[in-house]
């Protein structure tokens, strides 16, 4: 057995790519770094803003966060950005219904 630490996620194969980290908001960017505990590093990072009337939905808006890091116990998702595309809740009923 080697004494190497290993993360639960592999995410060797995103570094230098575009991923999206789930946290308290939505927030995307360049995948730069991480460690063993799941800290991460993210370049050309972007927060997508909360409605302030339901702060469970995201809006149209969003900031340019730049250079950021990412503590590993607040991260609950990480996904890439390519190969993937937004789609509308299936499960939403139509008003009246």
């Amino acid at each position: 057995q080697s004494g190497r630490k290993e993360t639960v996620l592999d995410l060797a194969k995103f570094v230098d790519k575009g991923v999206q980290v789930k946290l308290t908001g939505g927030r995307q960017g360049t995948l730069k770094g991480y460690d063993q505990l799941l800290n991460l590093v993210l370049d050309e990072a972007v927060e997508f803003l909360r409605d302030p009337d339901d702060p469970l939905k995201t809006t149209d808006q969003n900031r340019s966060l730049g250079l950021i890091v990412f503590r590993g116990t607040a991260v609950m998702l990480v996904s890439p950005t390519d190969g993937t595309d937004e789609i509308a809740n299936p499960f939403i009923q139509p008003d009246g219904a």
